[in-house]
């Protein structure tokens, strides 16, 4: 574990990492992967045509394909998903023959991705406890067989955010033919939160910011948001950003390697000089849930600055904004003026000073865009995160403008283009009197059930079957031990997949696992080359084409596995043309037209165009699809977003990823940017609360969950190490730490698991 060695904000005898992001540490990182998983010299083709016109898009995140693209359009983590995919090791029938499940379940999800890529179609054999392989229309006769035999609403079909729009489409189209709305997604665990406050509060379910709008601003605002580890492409606009004088303000309990300083790989004279760029002007590690209690403040200082400018004449509201497009501002404002400075600093765990040095830039700064990711969504009060930074960019109309916006940055590379196009649980949020006429079945209205819901189905006994379009479901969810015991009581599981985990082997009775080809490899079906597409966290819709020759001749795509399954399963009906629409996906695409013409109007003809093609959204235009019809102000209710008290002894646990994984998938035990080697069994805490709690550094323990329920969930041995986190918080890793988060502690109104404030103890 590296530790500091020099002074500045590093603090003494805790593990950081004393680089920048980027530089040759990133470099260094990729060719680690690339010597572990190598493929070919023609990998390295592969990777100059990521993210390009004509190119594939990243599987990873979801970050912008900029039309004006570097050579290099990937970053440390894009580059290891990528060779990840074009792994030289095979995970074939002979494996599973060799190990049975039970043995299997024993490994590390480290070791079990390190199998390569599964090259058959396979069934689970529970007379043997083993895999073993079957034909495509043996699985698909006997998957069809078993869907038929069970009532629909007892069926799951969960899509992971990485499939393609065109495969999503087919997906919802296959579930609601079936007869069910049962279609959570990766976002109920995520930024579901987004979804339900955006839509409340301005209209519109995603972020309003488009990428030029980087190029624009004046400040930005960062929140619960780790752009080094979680989307480094966005390093390269911030660093051009902070280079022009804009303004970058970050809050998070974490003191995050990439919004602190940062060296781009691709400029000769920053590697060779080792000159970094300061990304934030100014960094606050906010107490965990204590964001809304900042934002309380920052509003607060702009009423007192508003208060002295009017006796001069002036205004630092946008009071013609206020009054034409908002509802509910006087309400917001009373409650923001009655609240004092002492609660605000109690609930943040920041100063007065430095809130209003903050607010201080806001103030002064014409266009503001406010940037977020999971540090405010999965909080049991994720909502009023949401909606307290939504109050402040309106008080000076920071919503609608060039350079302003709300800005959600997405995970998966296609997690918001699945909801897009049919991916949702909540039928209001789908055309369906569209489904009716295009394709001659009358779909089912009655809401679906979420990530939440799905598993208290399971546990209850009523969900009976699940289909898993990628993933790692199981691994990702909350109240582990619990759910992996009921899940083995389910009739079917079936997982479409490029790598064997451990959601494959916690099955049901009658258990299926579907290798698909990868976005990297060669699509060839009736018509030819197919190309698919994906909408990035700026709601461009951007065509990928996979070139490299597939992992196994046994490999099927996504859209031809869930025509298959769908034949497989629904009566005939002509105008669900499964076997046309798997020979050519641009009749995909017509289809999606026709259901979403605003959108996706000329989609063939648009779908390369460089940058992508701009979908819209109604709130960037400052057209309010709200209730009142207008963009909504919201009155706090709590200034901490954890839902639970402070206790003696009860800490505030903040799960987070590595800098050698993406969501479940660990690419190593490497997590460069926090100084942390060769293990992920670690609980950081600041060295003053280790002397408190009476333990020290090296020393192991275990997590125990602090939910008032009278369930005993624990994770450990764990190892103490020195971390600078803000006092009363401890930090850990995701999803290792996911059975001690209860399957009750979500966001009050989406149901995202609140796994970034958990109650703990630690037993020594």
């Amino acid at each position: 574990m590296a530790r500091p060695n020099e002074a500045g904000d590093h603090t003494p005898d805790t593990v950081e990492y004393d680089g920048p992001a980027g530089g040759w540490g990133s470099l260094k990182g990729i060719a680690r992967i690339f010597s572990k998983e190598w493929d070919s010299p023609a990998a390295l083709n592969t990777l100059r045509r990521q993210n390009k016109p004509k190119g594939f898009m990243c599987v990873s995140c979801s970050w912008a394909k900029p039309a004006d693209y570097h050579a290099f359009e990937f970053c440390e983590n894009g580059a290891k998903a990528t060779l990840w995919e074009l792994t030289s090791r095979r995970c074939t029938p002979d494996f599973f023959a060799e190990h049975t499940v039970t043995e299997l379940l024993s490994w590390s999800d480290y070791d079990l991705e390190q199998q390569g890529r599964l090259t058959h179609p396979l069934r689970y054999d529970s007379t043997t406890d083993k895999y073993v392989p079957c034909s495509w229309d043996e699985a698909f006769h006997a998957i069809g067989s078993q869907l038929r035999a069970l009532d629909p609403k007892s069926v799951v079909f969960y899509s992971s955010g990485r499939a393609s729009l065109e495969t999503s489409y087919l997906y919802a189209l296959f579930a609601r033919a079936y007869g069910t709305n049962n279609l959570p997604d990766s976002s109920n665990m995520c930024h579901e939160t987004t979804s339900v406050a955006l839509k409340k509060l301005i209209g519109a379910g995603v972020g309003t910011v488009v990428f030029d709008d980087l190029s624009n601003c004046d400040a930005m605002f960062f929140f619960g948001q780790n752009t080094g580890s979680n989307s480094p492409r966005f390093l390269h606009p911030l660093q051009d950003a902070a280079k022009r004088g804009v303004q970058i303000i970050t809050f998070n309990p974490v003191r995050e390697k990439g919004l602190e300083v940062f060296i781009n790989p691709q400029n000769p004279t920053e590697m060779l000089t080792g000159k970094a760029t300061q990304i934030s002007s100014q960094y606050h590690q906010v107490k965990v849930g204590g964001d809304i209690a900042v934002i309380v403040g920052i509003c607060k200082h702009v009423f007192a600055a508003d208060d002295a400018a009017k006796q001069q004449g002036k205004r630092v509201i946008d009071a013609p904004f206020v009054g034409q497009h908002t509802h509910g501002f006087e309400e917001f404002e009373a409650r923001v003026r009655a609240t004092s400075w002492d609660e605000i600093e109690i609930a943040s765990g920041l100063s007065r000073s430095v809130i209003e040095g903050a607010a201080q830039v806001y103030v002064e700064a014409d266009r503001v865009i406010g940037i977020y990711g999971m540090g405010l969504t999965q909080h049991v009060h994720g909502f009023q995160n949401v909606a307290m930074l939504v109050n402040m960019l309106l008080l000076k109309g920071n919503i609608g403008r060039d350079g302003t916006g709300i800005s959600p940055v997405r995970g998966h590379s296609n997690v918001q283009g699945q909801r897009t196009v049919g991916i949702s649980e909540k039928p209001e949020l789908v055309p369906l009197d569209k489904y009716a006429k295009q394709f001659g079945f009358e779909p089912p209205r009655e809401k679906g059930i979420n990530t939440v819901e799905t598993c208290e189905g399971v546990l209850a006994g009523k969900v009976k079957a699940f289909v898993g379009l990628g993933g790692n479901f199981v691994r990702a969810i909350p109240e582990r031990s619990k759910m992996e015991a009921a899940w083995r009581g389910l009739e079917l599981t079936v997982q479409i997949a490029t790598k064997l985990n451990r959601s494959h082997l916690v099955h049901g009775k009658a258990a299926y696992l579907l290798p698909c080809l990868g976005r990297t490899e060669e699509d060839v079906q009736a018509s030819g080359q197919q190309a698919v597409t994906m909408e990035d966290t700026f709601s461009c819709i951007q065509g990928s084409i996979g070139l490299r020759k597939p992992a196994s001749e046994h490999l099927r795509s996504e859209v031809a596995i869930v025509a298959g399954l769908a034949k497989a399963t629904l009566p005939p009906n002509p105008k669900l043309k499964w076997d046309e629409w798997v020979g050519n996906y641009d009749l995909i695409r017509n289809e999606i037209a026709e259901t979403y013409p605003d959108e996706f109007h000329d989609f063939n003809a648009r779908m390369f165009t460089p940058g992508g093609f701009y979908r819209g959204n109604s709130a960037r235009e400052r057209i309010w699809k709200t209730e009142s019809g207008k963009a909504e102000f919201t009155a706090p209710e709590t200034l901490t977003s954890t839902g639970f008290s402070d206790a003696p002894g009860r800490f505030r646990l903040l799960t987070m990823r590595s800098n050698d994984q993406f969501n479940t998938t660990i690419y190593g035990y490497s997590d460069r940017m926090r100084g942390i080697e060769g293990t992920r069994d670690v609980l950081l805490m600041n060295p003053d609360e280790i002397a408190r709690a009476g333990l020290q550094e090296g020393q192991m323990v275990s997590l125990v969950s602090d939910a008032e329920d009278g369930i005993l969930r624990e994770v450990g041995p764990l190892k103490v190490t020195p971390f600078k986190l803000p006092d009363g918080c401890v930090g850990a890793y995701y999803p290792e730490m996911n059975p001690l988060i209860p399957l009750s502690h979500h966001d009050i109104y989406s149901k995202t698991p609140a796994a970034k404030s958990v109650p703990v103890r630690i037993r020594a």
